[in-house]
């Protein structure tokens, strides 16, 4: 990371970060800030808002406008900031089980809005913060502190889920692909409506060492090998893609925002007295 990043986009004082070693979520906040910095938004018009657990620390770092709320409620107090404040650009940071756990019916209902808020989901298939529970996204048979014989739900697919419930832009990267994440985050900055980038992200501490993944560079590894962008997947067979995961730009269209639909009804009112 540059000096000059650093110096523009982060609290110095708070720096460096406490999260654990090979921990991805270092990357995924990079990611972001080169975004903001690629789009050259004004810092005082920037809001990042974060709830709990170990991706919501990135809001503390980060030298803008923040707003560290709790467990699961990030989407509603970003929905709050935005409708007080509509020229703001909104940013939430959240983990897997923070935004599809407990933070579940937030989720889907801000992406039915398609309110004109960008969600970074750093994506590590467990509860880290905590002590290591597996999470929404866990996979199948994969194992957590409160799964010790294995996990038997079947995962979310974040993506599916929000381009179902209304999101007019939605995406996945991971923490190898690193230039292609930046530019999914800047996406999904320009879009005027609800966006969501799942960025996978790699915890060797809890997830990688209960399900024996090896190192965090072999975590790594395991994203670069097992990754494939969704434009090469359209002319792979289907054999080509088992025990794969898809990344890249799922959705991109333009529907009516909600803080501009408010604010007509608002006018609307004004105008009949």
């Amino acid at each position: 990371m540059s000096s000059q990043l650093i110096q523009n986009n982060f609290r110095m004082d708070r720096l460096p970060h406490i999260w654990c070693p090979g921990c991805g979520h270092g990357i995924v906040m990079r990611s972001l800030a080169q975004a903001i910095e690629n789009q050259g938004y004004d810092k005082k018009k920037v809001c990042v808002v974060s709830g709990i657990g170990c991706s919501s620390r990135a809001s503390g770092y980060m030298d803008f406008n923040t707003l560290h709320t709790t467990h699961g409620r990030a989407l509603a107090f970003a929905t709050g900031v935005k409708l007080a404040n509509p020229e703001l650009k909104v940013i939430v940071v959240t983990g897997d089980g923070d935004c599809s756990a407990i933070g579940g019916n937030h989720l889907i209902h801000t992406a039915r809005r398609n309110i004109d808020i960008t969600t970074i989901v750093f994506n590590n298939n467990i509860y880290g913060m905590t002590g290591g529970q597996y999470s929404p996204t866990t996979p199948t048979s994969e194992y957590g502190t409160t799964a010790p014989f294995g996990n038997i739900d079947k995962a979310f697919d974040i993506c599916k889920l929000v381009d179902a419930a209304g999101a007019t832009y939605v995406a996945r990267g991971t923490v190898y692909h690193t230039v292609q994440l930046i530019k999914l985050i800047e996406n999904a900055l320009i879009n005027n409506g609800f966006s969501l980038v799942d960025a996978i992200s790699t915890c060797p501490t809890y997830y990688g060492r209960k399900n024996k993944k090896g190192s965090a560079v072999n975590m790594l590894n395991s994203l670069k090998e097992n990754a494939v962008d969704i434009k090469a997947a359209e002319k792979l067979p289907k054999e080509k893609l088992e025990g794969k995961f898809l990344i890249g730009e799922f959705k991109n269209t333009n529907e009516p925002e909600y803080t501009e639909e408010y604010m007509k009804i608002i006018k609307k009112y004004q105008k009949e007295r």
